[in-house]
């Protein structure tokens, strides 16, 4: 490796391969049809979310004359040119896709996207009728004024910029906005022989418009989308009230500077210039394209009903052996240290557990960390329901995790009127750790008993996310998780903690002595090796580590999900790393990681990737996983994650990924399937070893 090359990989440039990757699975003809459709449906959701976040930050350092290189040596401005040119040619690829793959299979199945010029007479009157009903008095026209002055445009929702020419009067031409959002349906059936037919809003709107404008000439029409900018915080050193002062931001993300102009590409050039003009566009941030805008909708489309040949294999999340929800689950939890690997095993027992909890008289308080639930949240209503039961209920939710503060709002009001007592977080931190602590009043005395997770306590994505959950009653992980809650809430340093590490405090500095450790091994000439697996691996000291423990001889293998800063395979500095991303139905959530530690294997799971926001500005926990039962669980799934050759993804020096291909259809391992069939059949083999009992009716 010459001085010139850099250690890192750009973090954003990362997260574009990442969801190029994405975009593979939309690509891949093996597939069936609305998965692909589904995939497509997500690059254009995390793009969404890229350009709100990492975007929008970028350009407010631009703004800001900030012009610190990152560690690649890249300045912001450098980083959003580059980002500029990527992310157009994503979106070529992705509406190539569309038009060239996805649309003509779905037409070929009976599900049929009408334009204006294809409706017959009778589908033409039909949609009029809808449109007189329907839809002209929902929709409300906002004009532009004359000082340049806009309407509120909604973020990241459809709108028909018109333009107008009055044709009896002088005036010029100007400009109104039709918003297409709610409650207008994107997508509109209409009566067809096909399957399923439709046509978009924003082409009906624009075929009907002029009943909007009697004795005005409509000289254009264009269908555009705004993104803008979410990258805002409260500066909470001075926050008084952070309920009410997030409230706040939530509405001053409504009208932030704009960071990215979508339009139909039959906009006309000067019409364009016009719409870059009004919205403020940054340079190189208008995409014109080839398609119906905002292919996130197709979500919609990949799960219609009737359609289920064309879609995935159903995989429903199985009972796990490990915990029969039959039983009393204080006592199943008291047998043995239990772990469940989701969605292949089902979240059921941790929500079952809260809400055990809520309703056991010997329940005597709950403590739970809340990040990201679910809309009528089972786990925030079984919390009511205990505080109401005149449990002590303390709950730490955070309402600055982005694009969750409302619900979280909604949630944190609801637990304090039924007399919980709520912790919005930590100032200058979010709490993120995943932790739960039961205490229940036994004849032996008082006992805890504890749930960590990798993921959130949100039983919808718990179907569709990869994670693990411990739940135990280890006295040394509930003397500590206690702790853990006393500094939060109250707001202290935390006692001396024996088994679990605690970000910002102790995190990094633990997983530092897990590397150097079998670094030291490896310089001694003895075994030494690393795996992990996370989301995410972007900090720089520890990456510096890995490289250190790599020339040492560490075998060293990562499974990272998303954005990996780590440059793997370079010799004389990494060549002993393998990086792999797995990309496939279920979204690869879980932080797990093996160390061979001289032959006493250190098991853990973790909140929190190896990032600096997750090891320096947030509340996170690592937590080791010492039943024998439990740590070959995690071993065993990392020994299937890294034989992975179907939905793998290697990372090459340059950045760039390979996909791992297997030429042997009888020797293929695609882990999540492989992972899925494991938990079938413990299921259906615990069900088989069950003996048979008879019950009598009774007289």
């Amino acid at each position: 490796m010459t001085n010139q090359e850099p250690l890192f990989f750009n973090r954003e440039l990362s997260w574009i391969e990442f969801n190029q990757r994405v975009l593979g699975e939309a690509l891949d003809s093996e597939s069936p049809l609305l998965e692909r459709v589904k995939f497509l449906a997500i690059t254009s959701s995390n793009l969404d979310e890229f350009m709100m976040v990492r975007v929008g930050g970028l350009n407010i350092m631009v703004a800001q004359e900030n012009h610190t290189p990152d560690v690649t040596g890249l300045t912001a401005s450098e980083q959003l040119a580059e980002i500029s040119q990527r992310t157009h040619e994503m979106t070529r690829q992705q509406y190539t896709c569309f038009n060239t793959m996805l649309e003509p299979g779905l037409e070929e199945i009976g599900i049929r996207r009408y334009g204006p010029h294809d409706l017959n007479d009778s589908q033409t009157q039909a949609l009029s009728d809808r449109f007189d009903r329907e839809i002209f008095p929902v929709i409300s026209p906002l004009g532009i004024h004359p000082d340049g002055s806009m309407p509120l445009i909604g973020n990241q929702t459809m709108h028909l910029a018109v333009k107008l020419r009055e044709q009896e009067a002088e005036r010029s031409d100007r400009v109104v906005i039709l918003p297409l959002g709610s409650p207008v349906p994107r997508f509109i059936t209409l009566p067809s022989d096909d399957r399923h037919a439709y046509i978009l809003s924003e082409d009906v709107v624009s075929l009907f418009c002029n009943r909007y404008f009697p004795n005005q000439q409509i000289l254009e029409c264009a269908a555009f989308r705004i993104t803008r900018n979410a990258d805002m915080r409260v500066e909470e050193e001075f926050s008084a009230d952070l309920m009410e002062d997030m409230s706040a931001l939530l509405e001053s993300r409504k009208d932030s500077d704009c960071v990215r102009l979508e339009v139909t590409a039959s906009c006309s050039p000067d019409f364009l210039k016009e719409l870059q003009t009004l919205f403020a566009v940054p340079p190189g941030y208008t995409y014109a394209c080839d398609g119906p805008l905002d292919l996130q909708a197709w979500f919609q489309i990949s799960g219609l009903r009737g359609f289920e040949k064309h879609q995935a294999e159903s995989w429903p999340p199985t009972n796990s052996p490990r915990i029969d929800l039959s039983e009393n689950i204080f006592n199943e939890i008291s047998k043995n240290d239990i772990i469940l690997h989701h969605p292949f095993d089902s979240f059921e027992p941790v929500v079952k557990l809260v809400e055990s909890a809520a309703d056991d008289p010997d329940v005597l308080a709950i403590k739970q960390t809340l990040y990201r639930t679910s809309s009528d949240s089972p786990v925030v209503a079984a919390l009511v329901r205990a505080a109401e039961n005149d449990k002590s209920v303390t709950v730490i939710i955070e309402l600055k995790a982005r694009f969750d503060e409302a619900r979280n709002i909604v949630g944190a009001k609801a637990l304090q009127q039924a007399g919980a007592h709520v912790i919005y977080g930590v100032k200058g931190l979010k709490t993120h750790a995943k932790s739960l602590i039961i205490i229940r009043r036994e004849p032996q005395g008082i006992r805890r008993y504890l749930h960590f997770g990798t993921g959130n306590y949100n039983e919808s994505t718990a179907k569709l996310y990869t994670d693990m959950s411990l739940l135990t009653c280890d006295r040394v992980l509930g003397n500590d998780a206690t702790a853990f809650f006393n500094a939060v809430t109250g707001f202290t340093q935390p006692s001396s903690l024996q088994k679990l590490a605690m970000a910002p405090l102790t995190l990094r500095n633990r997983i530092l002595e897990l590397i150097r450790f079998e670094t030291e091994r490896a310089e001694a000439g003895k075994e030494a090796a690393i795996r992990a697996k996370m989301n995410s691996l972007v900090d720089p000291i520890l990456i510096k580590e890995l490289y250190k423990a790599s020339q040492a001889g560490v075998l060293i293998q990562l499974n990272i999900r998303g954005i990996c800063c780590l440059r793997p395979g370079v010799a004389g500095l990494s060549e002993n790393i393998r990086v792999v991303s797995i990309i496939d139905r279920f979204l690869e959530h879980s932080r797990i990681m093996h160390f061979t530690h001289g032959g006493d294997a250190v098991a853990l799971i973790s909140s929190a990737d190896w990032m600096p926001r997750n090891l320096d500005g947030r509340v996170e926990l690592l937590i080791p996983v010492e039943s024998a039962d439990c740590k070959q669980v995690i071993i065993e799934a990392l020994n299937t994650f890294f034989s992975e050759n179907v939905k793998g993804h290697n990372l090459q020096q340059d950045g760039t990924y390979q996909r791992l291909t297997c030429d042997n259809e009888q020797d293929a391992i695609r882990s999540q399937q492989v992972l899925y069939q494991q938990a079938v059949q413990a299921e259906k083999q615990a069900r088989l070893s069950t003996p048979t009992t008879f019950e009598p009716h009774k007289a």
